[in-house]
């Protein structure tokens, strides 16, 4: 190979070079050890001794040159990595632009809200078993397959005789049974009923279920508990009174009301003029259901609740339509950010 065909093949690779880090590769190709200028040198031993000088110059001049031209190639691509850079700043100090983020869903937002208030009151937070046999969502409730109360939670079943569950109620027996008194906990999760749909009612909805086994366990403890919660949820101290009410798993059954949070009392609309809203039902846990879950009931009493999630919400946000909470509707869960 001669010394202008050395040449003609740097040239060409040199003119396809953009990165900086091509370069020191082109350079160890030609200019390094095994390079092909130092491969050249080496044929200086097989010329005679008159034209050794002559080669010996035109191969040092060769190498001059490239790394020249390498050095030339390097400013360059520099100065263009410079121009780049220069039109791509950023200019740190400019107010920043507020990112178009998710949120959590409302009612995500207000299951966590009220797991910290149970929590903060000594209770254990737990999640219910979406779909659950028959045994746990109704007959170890003190409800048997021929009980009139079962209408009352008309709902899906599957072909293996399962059902989604109808009420959160649905844990207590697998609490008794996993769970030593005292027994404090709350269970939110979501229910189905095959039920037709309006402002107020829907078939998927959440509630929150709650239950206090211990010794000497009264109707008194209920009724405080559910005024520390309900004050604490709304934001401020409410009134509460109850009325006889009933539920197979539950004796004495109770209604509970609230303080119509959004009147204060005075009656309006949405409290029928009362002053009073119903708000949950409630009771002593029954003997019988106890005694299912392998409690003594002589010697154990508690109270139980379920609270249906989104009405709460409703309540405290002013919603006119439970169907907002599942419609997907942009505009509604925006609200919540």
């Amino acid at each position: 190979m001669k010394v202008a065909e050395v040449w003609q093949q740097f040239e060409k690779k040199l003119s396809g070079q953009k990165e900086l880090k091509d370069l020191e590769v082109l350079r160890i190709e030609f200019l390094g050890r095994k390079g092909k200028v130092n491969q050249l040198l080496q044929k200086i031993t097989q010329l005679s001794p008159e034209k050794r000088r002559e080669f010996g110059q035109e191969v040092n001049q060769l190498k001059r040159r490239i790394e020249a031209a390498i050095e030339r190639k390097k400013q360059e691509l520099r100065t263009d990595l410079e121009n780049n850079l220069s039109k791509e700043k950023l200019d740190v100090t400019l107010p920043g632009q507020e990112p178009n983020l998710g949120h959590l869903h409302p009612i995500t937002q207000m299951k966590w809200e009220i797991a910290d208030i149970f929590q903060r009151m000594g209770f254990e937070v737990l999640e219910p078993l979406e779909v659950n046999s028959d045994y746990a969502n109704f007959e170890a409730l003190n409800i048997p397959p021929d009980h009139p109360a079962r209408d009352m939670w008309d709902t899906f079943w599957t072909r293996e005789g399962h059902l989604p569950i109808t009420h959160t109620s649905s844990m207590q027996n697998w609490i008794y049974r996993n769970r030593k008194p005292p027994i404090r906990a709350v269970v939110i999760g979501r229910c189905f009923r095959n039920e037709a749909t309006d402002a107020g009612h829907e078939h998927t909805f959440h509630q929150i279920e709650g239950v206090y086994v211990d010794r000497g366990i009264t109707v008194a403890h209920l009724i405080e508990t559910m005024r520390v919660f309900f004050s604490e949820f709304y934001g401020r101290e409410l009134k509460t009174k109850v009325r006889p009410s009933y539920f197979p798993f539950v004796e004495p059954g109770l209604e509970l009301a609230i303080e119509c949070v959004l009147c204060r009392g005075k009656g309006c609309s949405v409290c029928k003029q009362s002053g009073w809203l119903e708000i949950l039902g409630c009771g002593q846990i029954h003997p019988s259901v106890l005694k299912e879950g392998g409690i003594d009931p002589k010697k154990h009493t508690g109270f139980a609740w379920g609270i249906g999630l989104e009405r709460i919400i409703m309540l405290r946000y002013g919603i006119e339509d439970i169907r907002h909470f599942h419609s997907g509707d942009l505009r509604f869960i925006r609200k919540f950010k």
